[in-house]
């Protein structure tokens, strides 16, 4: 690790840190740099804005993405001071970064009641053993959608 990767990091933990006082939401922070300069910050706003995906780098991916102007970040390295969890795992993938750098681990965040473990357990069961019950009804119709996207030929592929 060089000192510009420990910079960068630093100040994704005084994110978290500053969180806990401002009392915005749980404590972790995240930052997205490109080409060495910080494009975007983000922090927990779960609490704060009652929802549930405001988590630190869902946030610091919509600011980027905003000033940005695009939806892929390939260019981008994101620093989060915990290990992402599913959700925001799932969205650094879908912004194409070309890097993650993270800090504590998800043991580390489940030893003070951030647990995401039952989250990836449920990703392996068959629909009908999930905690949330999941009943898939009119894919026909719903496929027609896909049909109509796959002949468009002026859509934006992602």
């Amino acid at each position: 690790m060089n000192s510009e990767e420990k910079r960068f990091m630093k100040i994704a933990i005084d994110l978290a840190k500053d969180n806990i006082k401002n009392n915005n939401g749980g404590p972790f922070g995240a930052i997205i740099v490109r080409n060495g300069e910080i494009i975007a910050t983000g922090v927990n706003n779960v609490t704060k804005n009652n929802d549930p995906t405001a988590h630190a780098e869902i946030t610091a991916i919509r600011n980027a993405c905003k000033k940005l102007e695009t939806f892929e970040l390939n260019d981008c390295e994101i620093y989060s001071s915990c290990e992402p969890c599913p959700m925001c795992l799932g969205a650094i993938y879908w912004a194409r970064f070309k890097k993650l750098y993270f800090a504590a681990s998800k043991n580390d965040a489940a030893s003070i009641g951030f647990d995401d473990a039952f989250i990836y357990n449920e990703f392996n069961k068959p629909y009908k053993e999930r905690n949330i019950e999941c009943i898939q009804i009119m894919r026909d119709e719903a496929v027609k959608a896909f049909e109509i996207w796959e002949k468009t030929e002026e859509k934006i592929q992602y």
